[in-house]
């Protein structure tokens, strides 16, 4: 393994909190990545971290080597970004997103950023649950609501989304609709399930008033468009992301109820990995949604020649 690579595999490793993830992240076996280490030690002179089967931890030194060889990888990842930006943006991206929020909004997004960007391969996968973007081959993961803490570049888009309470007009034709939340208790909700987990606390904020509603149904959905489709059929209440069902709002599928309660907010974030590995192609392809979130709140239209707003490009 060339010496390059050999840093590479330890700032992977100190990243990741593990060597052998390190090594995955880099497509090098276990025994591959250990000897590696080893040489570069060695090579130093110096122990740079300490390893147990279930943990690792950096020596004084090796933090002391971590920040040199940040700087000299970011210094390389930027001579490559100098010499590709002269050749367009290409190559394949690979993201992740929510289900609903992939079909209805990013999907024309995406759209736009190849007819701008023809030599750009979009990969996308929509799926309800978490991305590792240390372990899984994933460029950009688009996220909703609150992001733990992590390594990763988080990066809030401009877009207000609160959590809307809705139902289709034939279900309210047949029982009603709720006056309060506590009204919800006398109704069939529509729940969320993702993990093992049932999300059927519902939050509602009134000025200063904050109402929580421990609400029960008889569907539970681990996909975001199931919950969503059960609610344009008519089966129940449901409390959905805005950016999901404005459209349904929209065309009179589904109706918003209780207009004096807002729901629990749902910010949109895109996850990255470290800055050192954002390729040019990602970083005009988070500007771009950066772009399209503010001027989707602003009113306009997708920015189909309009550059983006260097949301990363300081990164």
């Amino acid at each position: 393994m060339p010496v390059l690579d050999e840093i590479e595999l330890f700032v992977r490793a100190a990243e990741a909190g593990s060597l052998s993830r390190g090594g995955r992240l880099l497509g090098v076996a276990p025994a591959a990545a250990s000897a590696a280490l080893k040489r570069l030690e060695a090579r130093l002179g110096v122990r740079l971290m300490v390893r147990s089967t279930r943990s690792l931890r950096l020596t004084p030194e090796g933090e002391t080597y971590l920040a040199h060889c940040r700087q000299a990888l970011d210094a390389l990842a930027a001579g490559r970004a100098a010499l590709a930006a002269g050749e367009g943006v290409r190559g394949e991206l690979r993201i992740s997103a929510p289900s609903d929020l992939g079909r209805h909004l990013l999907r024309g997004w995406l759209d736009a950023f190849q007819r701008r960007h023809p030599g750009a391969r979009v990969v996308l996968t929509l799926s309800d649950a978490l991305s590792d973007l240390l372990r899984e081959p994933i460029d950009i993961a688009v996220r909703l609501g609150e992001l733990p803490d992590s390594g990763l570049v988080a990066l809030r888009l401009p877009l207000l989304n609160p959590r809307v309470l809705c139902a289709a007009p034939a279900y309210l034709a047949r029982h009603g609709a709720p006056d309060t939340p506590q009204a919800l208790r006398g109704h069939n909700c529509l729940r969320y399930r993702l993990d093992g987990r049932s999300y059927g606390r519902w939050r509602f904020r009134r000025g200063d008033e904050v109402v929580d509603v421990e609400v029960e149904g008889d569907r539970q959905g681990n996909d975001g468009a199931l919950v969503r489709a059960w609610a344009v059929d008519g089966f129940g209440i449901a409390y959905k992301s805005r950016l999901d069902v404005l459209d349904d709002l929209a065309a009179g599928r589904l109706v918003a109820l209780l207009p004096d309660w807002q729901g629990e907010s749902a910010p949109v974030s895109l996850l990255l990995p470290h800055r050192r590995h954002l390729s040019p192609a990602v970083r005009a392809l988070a500007d771009f949604l950066h772009a399209c979130a503010r001027r989707m709140e602003a009113g306009e239209g997708v920015p189909d020649a309009s550059r983006g707003a260097g949301a990363v490009g300081e990164l």
